[in-house]
C-alpha cells in the first residue's frame, strides 16, 4: 500500500490506516473519463473515512461526484447492480436518493477485474456527520425525529419493492440466522461455504458462546417477533452519517438518503431496530465504560416514525424483543470479511467479542435493561407516537 496521510474509522474510537489503498487523483481522473455525465476531474475534495471501501468526493468541471471503489470479492458488478436497482426504484418513487451515473457503455459499474467503481451524483444537503464515526448517535432530538420520519417514508415505499434477497454473504445486514429455528445448525451449514469464517470460529467455543450470550437470553422472543411481520427490503444501515441534512441546525430535516450497501430483504421491524441500535446507543463507549442510551432521542425517533407510519404497542414490544439480536448476522459477516479479505484476525476478534457477544450482553445489564423496559412501558401504556 502506498504511504498516506489519510486515516479511516476502525471498530473503536481510534483512527487507523485504511484497509484499502486510497483513491488517487490519477485513479479518479481515469474513472471519470469513462463516465460522460460526471465531468472532468479537478481535485479530490474529501476522502471518506468509512472503512469498507475507498471513496471520495470529487470536484469536476460540472460540479462534483462521489466515487466508490470496492474490491471485487466484496462487491462484484452484480452485487452493485442489486443496490443500484433498489436506488433507481426509490428515486422513481420520489425518495431523495442520489443518482447512479453510467459509463460510456451504459453500465452503472466500471470494473477492471480487481476493482469495481461506482460514481454517484452528489445529494442535496449538508453532511453534518461526515467525519464522525459510523453509528455515532444522533446529535440532537431534532435529528432523531427527522430521521425517524424519513425512515418511515422509505419503509412505506419499500413495501412494494419485490426483489430477492442479496446474494453476497459479506457486509450485508441480514436477519436470516436470527429467523432460523435452529441457529447453530443453520450457521454450521453456512460454514461449509464460508471457510474463512469456519477457520476463525474453529479456534473458539462459538457454539456455547452463542447459546450463552445470544440464543438462550434472546432468540426465541426475537424470532417470534420477526416471524410475525411481513418481509420487505430495508436500508440496513440507517444512522446520521448516511443522511444529508437541510442545514447544520439542531432541527434540520433529512435532505438526502445515502449508502444502500448493507440493504437486504429483511423487514421494516428489523430495519427499524437496526436504526435504533445504531442511532441511539453510543457503542464506542464500551471501550472505556458503559454505553448510556439516549431515551429522549429514542422517543423523538419513534415520534418521527409515527408521524408517517403507525407505532403501535405490538411494534414497541417487538422492538424490545428484536433489539438484542439485530446485530448478530452482520457481526458474523464482519468477522468473515476481516478474516477472508483482509487476513486481520485482530479486527475479527473485536467483531467477535465486543460486537457479536458484547452488544447482546449489554442488553442484559442495567443500561440495556433500562432501554428495553422503556419500550415495554410505552407499549403497556399504549402511548401513541405521532
Amino acid at each position: 500500500m502506498t504511504e498516506t496521510t489519510h486515516y479511516a474509522h476502525g471498530l473503536g474510537k481510534t483512527l487507523k490506516r485504511p484497509d484499502w489503498p486510497e483513491l488517487t487523483a490519477e485513479d479518479a481522473s481515469a474513472v471519470l473519463a469513462r463516465f460522460p455525465r460526471a465531468g472532468n476531474f479537478q481535485k479530490i475534495a474529501w476522502r471518506s473515512p468509512r472503512p469498507f471501501s475507498a471513496a471520495a468526493r470529487i470536484d469536476t468541471d460540472r460540479g462534483g461526484v462521489f466515487i466508490k471503489r470496492h474490491h471485487h470479492r466484496l462487491r462484484s458488478v452484480s452485487d452493485l447492480g442489486e443496490e443500484h436497482r433498489l436506488m433507481a426504484y426509490l428515486r422513481a418513487q420520489g425518495q431523495p436518493v442520489v443518482p447512479v451515473l453510467c459509463t460510456d457503455l451504459g453500465h452503472g459499474v466500471l470494473s477492471d477485474g480487481v476493482w469495481c467503481y461506482e460514481v454517484h451524483g452528489l445529494g442535496d444537503g449538508v453532511d453534518v456527520y461526515q467525519d464522525r464515526s459510523s453509528w455515532t448517535p444522533f446529535l440532537t432530538s431534532g435529528h432523531a425525529r427527522a430521521a425517524g420520519g424519513a425512515l418511515a417514508g422509505l419503509h412505506r415505499i419499500m413495501r412494494a419493492y419485490d426483489a430477492p434477497p442479496r446474494r453476497s454473504p459479506l457486509l450485508i445486514n441480514s436477519d436470516g440466522l436470527m429467523r432460523a429455528p435452529t441457529p447453530i445448525a443453520t450457521l454450521e451449514a453456512r460454514l461449509v461455504h464460508r471457510p474463512a469464517l469456519a477457520y476463525f470460529l474453529a479456534e473458539r467455543p462459538w457454539r456455547q458462546d452463542l447459546v450463552d450470550h445470544v440464543l438462550r437470553p434472546w432468540h426465541d422472543d426475537a424470532r417470534a417477533a420477526m416471524d410475525a411481520v411481513p418481509a420487505s427490503w430495508g436500508h440496513g444501515d440507517w444512522h446520521g452519517s448516511n443522511l444529508l441534512w437541510s442545514s447544520g441546525e439542531a432541527n434540520a430535516s433529512v435532505a438526502t438518503i445515502l449508502d444502500f450497501g448493507l440493504a437486504d430483504r429483511t423487514s421494516a421491524l428489523f430495519d427499524l431496530a437496526t436504526a435504533i441500535e445504531r442511532g441511539v446507543i453510543p457503542w464506542l463507549d464500551l471501550e472505556d465504560g458503559e454505553p448510556v442510551a439516549a431515551l429522549d432521542h429514542l422517543d423523538a425517533f419513534l415520534a418521527g416514525y409515527g408521524s408517517v407510519l403507525p407505532v403501535t404497542s405490538s411494534l414497541l414490544d417487538a422492538l424490545a424483543a428484536v433489539l438484542p439480536v439485530v446485530h448478530v448476522d452482520f457481526a458474523l459477516s464482519e468477522i468473515d470479511y476481516f478474516v477472508d479479505l483482509l487476513g486481520d484476525d485482530e479486527q475479527a476478534d473485536v467483531a467477535y467479542g465486543p460486537y457479536l457477544l458484547g452488544h447482546a450482553d449489554w442488553f442484559g445489564r442495567p443500561e440495556g435493561q433500562r432501554l428495553l423496559r422503556h419500550l415495554r412501558t410505552l407499549a403497556s401504556r399504549g402511548v401513541p407516537f405521532r
